[in-house]
């Protein structure tokens, strides 16, 4: 269905063009890059965080919880918060209360005061990303949109392949406390961009007025719960323990809770019907697969580099930024001029391609790979990063109801946050499963008595035996044990590129799935000869 001119061009009607559209960019860009940067350099960093905080493992995993919890907390209601309150208000202030929270947590040493802080930074924090769409629609010219959301989409990627050097480079050189002092500067320099590219709009009364604060409420806490639940279940063995049990079932009530409420109010804040259709459902479903086979790139890798090859990450973070951020520089200005000129569906096809042909790759992997065996497999993940989440999000944002934008922008929040949180969580729970698994496979075949095993253990007792004959036996055990467990490893890190594999591949079904978008502000024109074509068949638009 042709959608009218003032839906053609999206929420702009609520705000007035920028008067300094430059600065309303350089907003985006630092929004986008402290909140993916800030989540992933605490989770890069947790273990350089444990031991300057003098934390235990269960109360950092706690402090990482807290963190992106909180974000997923609020990050649904920002759209509408700044319908309502304007960016200025919802961007600005939070930012200068972000920044002055960000000093002081690296002196606290209290755990509760810790968390209480890490809960205010992640609730801060949560408000950077989601308003960052709402500044390029609402203040940006239309031809600056495209662009605009390419540095929105590439902040994924960037911050993955470039945070594990960060953190390196902090720790050794400039301290841990950079981690969150990073922040101080960014924030800041964020607000004032803010303050100067977005109009100064008035509160909307009528509509604070009509507010549902219990949907979301209910949304945001339902939702958070559910990923504590996921992100603990693996440390506490899920159905074993009584707070996990008690997070995703009171996760599960309260969203319950909230689609009850989204049926009964007179001003739903975010009807679930604004999913119902068919390019819209897709969309969301396919954003979830992307999260899930860009895990080889988010998590298998470095993860590897570090389990098995034993790299620090500073080690690991060259092969990362070498190989995975710096070509989306070149890759991402390609992406943008395929989709002026190409449907978004068939970029999305070449980008998930690219991710199932790595992810086959990964398959192969030994215990003798090391950094530079996996340049290969990095560089196809860029290009996957750079050709899929960018035309993901323009042909979402082409399907959806720009009427109800701030009800899709609920929903596109939980799927950015929750969705690759709580796959995070999933992957790490599968990588311990399958290890389990495959270390008790690999068990059966290393037996006491067996012949092989005794000749095994006898030529590494000999190896140990000029460092004490009477232990080298002890030693040679443990050493075909720690192999045995490697071996397990390996096969648990093949077994998951496996699964971001025919992640990949469902989604390459679903695209074709796809119907055309409607036309509107990012329907690609045909390069020159192709136009002519079209134009000889009388297909061209006019």
């Amino acid at each position: 269905m042709a959608q009218s001119d003032d839906a053609r061009h999206g929420p702009v009607s609520q705000g007035g063009i920028a008067r300094r559209p430059l600065f309303a960019v350089g907003a985006v860009l630092f929004g986008a890059f402290l909140s993916n940067f800030d989540s992933r350099l605490i989770s890069v960093g947790l273990p350089d965080l444990r031991g300057a905080f003098s934390l235990s493992f269960d109360e950092g995993a706690w402090l990482s919880t807290a963190s992106i919890g909180s974000q997923i907390f609020v990050a649904p209601a920002v759209a509408w918060l700044a319908t309502v309150f304007g960016l200025r208000r919802v961007l600005g202030i939070p930012s200068l209360v972000y920044a002055v929270i960000s000093v002081i947590i690296p002196f606290v040493h209290d755990f509760p005061t810790l968390i209480a802080l890490g809960i205010a930074h992640g609730l801060l924090l949560g408000t950077f990303v989601p308003a960052t769409l709402m500044i390029i629609f609402r203040n940006l010219p239309i031809q600056w949109w495209l662009p605009a959301i390419s540095i929105y989409a590439i902040r994924l990627g960037f911050s993955l392949d470039t945070s594990t050097s960060l953190v390196g480079f902090y720790v050794e050189h400039l301290g841990w406390q950079w981690i969150y002092w990073q922040g101080v500067i960014l924030a800041p320099l964020m607000g004032l961009m803010v303050y100067l590219g977005t109009p100064n709009e008035p509160v909307n009364r009528d509509l604070l007025r009509q507010a549902d604060w219990g949907g979301m409420l209910l949304l945001g806490a339902g939702v958070s719960m559910i990923y504590a639940g996921l992100d603990q279940g693996n440390r506490l063995d899920w159905l074993e323990s009584g707070a996990v049990m008690a997070f995703l079932i009171g996760g599960a009530t309260l969203f319950l809770g909230f689609l009850i409420n989204e049926a009964l109010v007179r001003q739903p804040w975010a009807h679930f019907n604004v999913l119902f259709s068919r390019n819209v459902g897709l969309s969301l479903v396919i954003i979830l697969l992307f999260t899930l086979t860009s895990l080889s790139n988010a998590s298998l890798v470095p993860n590897f580099l570090g389990t098995i090859a034993l790299m620090r990450p500073e080690q690991s973070g060259v092969l990362l930024l070498s190989y995975g951020a710096l070509p989306m520089f070149v890759l991402v200005p390609v992406s943008i001029t395929l989709l002026r000129h190409v449907d978004a569906r068939i970029v999305m096809l070449f980008g998930f391609a690219t991710f199932v042909t790595a992810n086959l790759w990964g398959t192969q992997l030994t215990h003798v790979w090391t950094r530079e065996d996996f340049a290969g497999i990095v560089l196809l993940l860029s290009v996957g990063q750079a050709f899929t989440l960018l035309p993901i999000i323009i042909f979402t944002l082409s399907n959806a109801d720009t009427s109800r934008a701030t009800a899709f922008s609920a929903y596109i929040q939980v799927i950015r946050l929750g969705g690759a949180e709580i796959g995070v969580a999933l992957m790490g729970t599968w990588l311990r499963v399958r290890e389990q698994i495959h270390s008790n496979y690999l068990g059966q075949y290393v037996q006491v008595g067996d012949a092989d095993v005794i000749h095994r253990l006898q030529d590494l007792a000999e190896g140990f035996a000029p460092r004490g004959a009477a232990a080298a036996m002890a030693r040679a055990t443990g050493s075909l044990a720690a192999r045995v467990q490697r071996e397990a490893n390996v096969l648990a890190y093949i077994d998951s590129f496996w699964l971001c594999f025919w992640a990949g591949v469902v989604a390459l079904f679903l695209i074709a799935l796809m119907a055309r978008s409607p036309p509107g502000p990012f329907t690609p024109t045909p390069f020159g000869l192709a136009k002519a074509m079209l134009r000889k068949c009388g297909l061209a638009a006019s």
